[in-house]
């Protein structure tokens, strides 16, 4: 369908963006959640949940980079990595561009997602669907935390949605407890934490359950155009405080064995070390300076 239309997004009340419409892709109403994929003239093709704008061809790379890459490398030797959501796969196409990976695990709670992307935005997970060291569950990544057994991952790469609707239950004291226990000794767990500027609740809430059961509980950011409102924030969990405090020497060595030196058009070594560093209008939202 060709249409000469604008959406606007509906993430706040009383701000927000709109994009320009050149054609309608698909739009349908899951069990879980209203999908639209469209293309935009401006940032390519778009999927919205809800109303809100989850990826973009345009920047997708910035956010999905991110998200995977420093915790794998921050890790330096994560072989087990647990996705939960993602359900665009573009997390784990650069799970398994790390050669050292040996399973990346997925659990999407929506299938429909799944099945859009893959005829919609092909581009964003590439060949991950068919990689051998994926496992791609569409169920509940409640039930399977709860259920993994202890010790059973390295990282655990959490991308959801904000917690209201069906990303609420990934924000709760039991999932964080859940997560910490199917953790390697070294084990950490990322998560989005929205934009500060406007989702500050968001970070301080959920840093502060991380912190009851993880040692070192902090963020860092990245800058994604249509996430608007400046820096996104992604919360940081570890059981081993060095982890954060990797030099820029450390993961250039590791992103290099890893293969993706060189790969990235956002993340370098210098970038990850640098996003830790946090303005203080981020920090003050944090339970301790670190």
């Amino acid at each position: 369908m060709t249409i000469d239309s604008w959406v606007n997004e509906t993430l706040y009340p009383d701000w927000g963006q709109r994009f320009r419409v050149k054609r309608e892709l698909a739009r349908v109403q899951s069990d879980f959640q209203d999908i639209m994929i469209f293309e935009s003239y401006s940032h390519g093709r778009v999927m919205l949940l809800d109303g809100v704008t989850q990826i973009t061809e345009m920047d997708e790379f910035v956010y999905q980079e991110m998200l995977t890459h420093v915790p794998l490398l921050a890790h330096g030797d994560a072989r087990r990595v647990l996705i939960i959501g993602a359900g665009d796969g573009g997390v784990l196409k650069r799970v398994l561009q790390h050669r050292n990976v040996e399973k990346a695990v997925m659990v999407e709670i929506d299938g429909e997602v799944i099945r859009l992307v893959k005829e919609f935005l092909p581009e964003i997970a590439g060949d991950a669907w068919n990689d051998p060291r994926a496992e791609v569950i569409v169920g509940d990544g409640i039930d399977y935390v709860r259920k993994a057994a202890a010790g059973s991952f390295d990282v655990v790469i959490v991308d959801s949605t904000d917690p209201v609707g069906v990303g609420e239950v990934l924000f709760t004291d039991e999932f964080y407890a859940n997560v910490a226990r199917l953790l390697s000794d070294r084990g950490l767990v990322v998560n989005q934490c929205g934009v500060p500027i406007m989702q500050a609740d968001e970070l301080r809430d959920t840093s502060l359950r991380r912190g009851k059961v993880f040692a070192d509980v902090w963020a860092y950011v990245a800058a994604v155009p249509t996430y608007v409102g400046g820096y996104m924030t992604l919360g940081w969990s570890a059981k081993d405080p060095a982890a954060r405090h990797a030099t820029v020497e450390q993961i250039r060595e590791r992103a290099e064995k890893a293969g993706i030196l060189g790969q990235t058009r956002y993340w370098t070594p210098e970038i990850q070390a640098g996003a830790f560093h946090l303005p203080p209008y981020i920090a003050e939202h944090l339970p301790a300076r670190g």
